[in-house]
This record gives structure tokens, C-alpha cells and sequence, in this order.
């Protein structure tokens, strides 16, 4: 009589690979915060870091086509890499089109702006690694990460104030343009943490 052999599905971690693709996202915001302050390889840190999570998120979407279960909705998995994926997008476009406009990097504002956005992702990246253990602290720590993109906000604001003063217009619409880029930016990562409290409310 042959032996039948039996083998258990594919069960990767796929909350870790989340995090993972999280971390390195934090480290293209810290690149933009760095680019910010005049830092002159920090464009090209940010790309890199940008590559990398793309590769995690492409990692992390294979994962969960093999997976036969997952602790969370793979569809909500799958929209939060996606969410992250947009953040970084974003910050790229950011810098790509303040090079394009001859801005210089080194500013107070957009350093500001740009430290704020990656203290907010970086408690995305906690609440991810909540998400499976403690329910309340996951959602306690995207809304840490929602007050850090209406900061942006107010600093936004007193940006657009300093800029208004100023005679050239040529100047006013390339740091305004700036400026409107990293509202959107705070808005990607507001977005992120919405979809963390839609899945938290999902799992019940």
C-alpha cells in the first residue's frame, strides 16, 4: 500500500511582510526629510528606498496569492501596501518636480512638513504590528498618524503665508506648487490610517 503524502498549505506571514514594506517606507520619508535639509545624496536615498519597498510590497502581493489563510482580510492587506505604495509615490513626485521647477531643497517649511509625514508613517508601521495583537493600539496609533497629517496642514498654512509675501511671482507659484505636494503627501498617509480602522472594525 503506497504512502499518501500530505502537505500543509502555504501560510507566509504576510502582517510581517506589511511591516517590512512599512519600515522601509519610513526610510524614504527620512530621505525626504533629509532632501528637506539640503542633504546632497538624499534624492538618491530616497529612490533607492523607494525601489526596495516596492520590491516588499511585489513580495508581499505574491504572498497572499499563495496564502491559504491570512490573520486579516487579504483584501484589506493588499489596499494598505497599495495605500503605502502611494506615499511613496507621492514624496518621489515631490522632489522629482521641485527639480524640475529649480527649487532648492533646503527649506525650513517643507523640512517641517516633510518630519512630520515621517512620524506619521512610521506609526502606521507600529499600528501595522499591532494589528493582530492589540486592536485598540493599532487604531490608537493610526490616529497618531491622521494628527500628523493635519499638522502638515498647519504648517502648510504658515508656509503659504510666508510665500504670499514675497514679489516674485515665478517663485511664489514653484513653492506653492511645493507646498501643495506635501499636503498631498499628509493626505496619502491620513488615507493609510483610515483603511487600518476599516480593517480593525472588519475583524470585529
Amino acid at each position: 500500500m503506497k504512502r499518501r503524502l500530505w502537505f500543509l498549505p502555504e501560510s507566509p506571514d504576510v502582517v510581517k511582510q506589511l511591516c517590512e514594506q512599512a519600515t522601509v517606507s519610513v526610510e524614504c520619508l527620512e530621505a525626504l526629510v533629509s532632501w528637506a535639509q539640503g542633504a546632497a545624496d538624499a534624492a538618491d536615498h530616497l529612490r533607492d528606498a523607494e525601489r526596495r519597498a516596492g520590491e516588499r510590497k511585489r513580495e508581499l502581493w505574491r504572498a497572499l496569492r499563495a496564502a491559504f489563510s491570512t490573520p486579516i482580510d487579504p483584501e484589506d492587506l493588499y489596499a494598505l501596501s497599495f495605500r503605502l505604495d502611494l506615499v511613496l509615490s507621492a514624496a518621489h513626485n515631490l522632489v522629482r518636480e521641485s527639480e524640475v521647477l529649480g527649487l532648492e531643497a533646503a527649506d525650513e517649511p517643507s523640512a517641517q512638513m516633510a518630519a512630520l509625514a515621517r512620524d506619521g508613517m512610521a506609526r502606521l508601521r507600529d499600528s501595522f504590528a499591532a494589528m493582530t495583537s492589540d486592536r485598540d493600539r493599532a487604531t490608537e496609533l493610526a490616529d497618531d498618524a491622521r494628527h500628523t497629517a493635519r499638522d502638515v496642514e498647519h504648517a502648510y498654512r504658515g508656509a503659504m503665508r510666508r510665500v504670499l509675501d514675497q514679489d516674485d511671482l515665478r517663485r511664489i507659484w514653484a513653492e506653492s506648487e511645493r507646498y501643495n505636494r506635501f499636503v498631498e503627501l499628509a493626505d496619502r498617509v491620513a488615507q493609510v490610517s483610515d483603511r487600518v480602522w476599516y480593517a480593525v472594525v472588519k475583524e470585529g
